[in-house]
């Protein structure tokens, strides 16, 4: 009986669909955390009688035809990529993105990483990094004598060193774009890598063409909606009792079958 498999696909499918909407509620305090949506697909169809055969000897055609679906598969979970509001901390190192781009991170491995999460620190040599301590590139160094730093909107980060009238210029932040952001393959830790399917990325100063601006003192938070995930949470939950029901449903129909004489 088809209809066991049918709604155990439906059970499967519904299944990952609330796992992807515990992510995105276990991430909703997570800073710059995008949230994710499940796409699915009907499965492959059976012909019984296929559409467009000829049904006599004249030539006359099957207008409809039967095709049985088999059930759903999981075609992809999207990353919606909107931005997410901004918060006042009045930190000095958390910077937020208003607009396209990702900061750039240097991995131990010295590959680069991109993020949106601009919670930053300073390490032990006065380098800007992230919280576990990955250099931000360009990499930029605070004098271990400055008593004010200020980041403006276009990325440059002036240091007011002690006994001095004027500050100083110690770096420029560039920010990162992609054709296809939502291609970024996520890595854990607020960052994400290149792919094919996201494109090379393009770096700019903030503010440029297509790019966004920096914000001093300020942290992008998720752009989970936590209305919006109960709601789909519900409506999932309520999917998957259909399927079951669905199988319990076959299951009495056997059971029928198995008890005639």
């Amino acid at each position: 009986m088809r209809s066991l498999s049918i709604g155990a696909t439906g059970m499967l499918a519904q299944q990952l669909n609330v796992e992807v909407i515990s992510h995105n509620i276990a991430n909703m305090n997570t800073t710059a955390y995008t949230r994710r949506r499940a796409e699915f697909q009907d499965l492959l169809y059976q012909n019984l009688r296929r559409v467009g055969s000829e049904s006599s000897d004249t030539g006359t055609i099957v207008p409809a035809g039967v095709q049985i679906g088999l059930g759903v598969k999981t075609a992809a979970v999207y990353r919606i990529t909107e931005q997410g509001n901004l918060t006042l901390t009045e930190n000095t190192f958390d910077l937020a993105i208003n607009g396209n781009g990702y900061f750039q991170v240097q991995l131990p491995n010295g590959d680069i990483a991109y993020s949106r999460a601009g919670s930053f620190q300073l390490s032990a040599n006065g380098e800007l990094v992230t919280a576990d301590g990955f250099i931000v590139e360009p990499a930029i160094t605070i004098p271990t004598d400055a008593v004010d730093v200020s980041v403006n909107a276009s990325g440059q980060v002036l240091a007011q060193q002690d006994g001095q009238v004027a500050p100083a210029n110690v770096g420029q932040l560039d920010l990162a774009i992609f054709s296809n952001e939502a291609g970024l393959l996520a890595i854990g830790d607020n960052l994400f890598l290149e792919t094919p399917a996201s494109g090379t990325p393009t770096t700019g100063t903030p503010g440029s063409t297509g790019i966004g601006t920096i914000q001093q003192g300020f942290l992008e938070t998720s752009n989970v909606n936590v209305v919006e995930e109960i709601s789909n949470l519900i409506t999932a939950q309520r999917a998957y009792e259909m399927n079951s029901k669905v199988i319990e449903t076959s299951d009495q129909m056997m059971a029928v079958l198995s008890n005639l004489r």
